[in-house]
């Protein structure tokens, strides 16, 4: 099944880069290719232990920063001529509770004034990542959505594999939809597995990935669902759902049959190879709009 032909990506002023701010997984390369081939010069920032080594081939400038040396990464966009740029690819926030996380991360001076600047905010994905996008607005970088580039990433409505949900299923589905739509506005998580109508797991800081596995280890008997779904509340710039081959890999080895995403708010990457791995496999995917 394709996703359609690519339309054009938004020109930048003057021909300048812009900028990437890259974690992990496939969606930063998929993005930066998506650039290249329609003229986009891109100034990569990788965030150090996260954002593959692909991205130095790819990008036309590549910086490896550590996580919390958000004034490092500042000025590097602003050498590269930044001003305008995107979030792309998952950046672990469970680094954030390491022993002596001080030593470990060593944050530059304009992170711990925006960390302890906040004031009694608490540290929810959406604080965090809006606080440091403040940041860079102050020196003249504004962040967009990586979508508003390829919006072609965003999954159509519809049932995508050649299976589809069974009755049970879809009951299942409209059960999870539920609970991820409501853990999606607490900002806790976006992915809820559920069997019989039973919440098998619940992704918080773990991320979809062990959520998936420890559905698998509670439910030994297999043929559960996954719902995952946007935010309420979404911000498209960052953490937007993404979903992609290692997805269908990891519901696989965890023993779902149903994998429940949400329409026009889900990136799926790589989708001809994901609907046939599902296929492969058994698992269906539907797209629910």
């Amino acid at each position: 099944m394709s996703a359609g032909p690519t339309p054009s990506l938004k020109p930048t002023a003057g021909g300048a880069p812009i900028g990437l701010l890259a974690g992990s997984g496939r969606f930063p390369i998929v993005f930066a290719e998506a650039a290249r081939r329609h003229g986009l010069k891109v100034a990569c920032i990788a965030i150090k232990h996260e954002a593959p080594d692909e991205l130095r081939g790819i990008c036309d400038s590549f910086r490896r920063i550590g996580v919390a040396k958000l004034g490092g990464m500042i000025r590097a966009f602003r050498d590269a001529g930044v001003s305008r740029a995107v979030m792309a690819g998952k950046v672990h926030k469970s680094v954030i509770f390491t022993p002596w996380r001080f030593l470990h991360l060593v944050p530059d001076l304009r992170m711990i004034r925006m960390w302890y600047g906040r004031g009694r905010s608490d540290n929810r994905d959406d604080s965090i990542l809006l606080n440091v996008i403040a940041e860079f607005e102050r020196d003249g970088i504004t962040f967009e959505s990586a979508l508003d580039y390829c919006p072609e990433l965003l999954v159509k409505g519809g049932t995508l594999t050649r299976g589809a949900p069974n009755p049970r299923e879809l009951e299942d589905i409209r059960f999870g939809w539920e609970l991820a739509k409501e853990m999606g506005r607490l900002d806790v998580g976006q992915s809820v597995a559920v069997k019989e109508k039973a919440a098998l797991a619940v992704e918080a800081i773990e991320g979809t990935d062990r959520c998936i596995a420890r559905a698998g280890e509670l439910c030994r008997a297999g043929g559960w669902t996954l719902v995952k779904v946007a935010k309420p509340q979404q911000d498209m710039r960052f953490d937007v759902p993404t979903v992609g081959v290692d997805t269908i890999e990891n519901l696989r080895r965890a023993g779902a049959r149903v994998l429940a995403i949400e329409a026009g708010r889900t990136i799926l990457l790589d989708q001809d190879q994901v609907i046939r791995r599902a296929d492969a496999h058994g698992i269906s995917i539907v797209a629910v709009e």
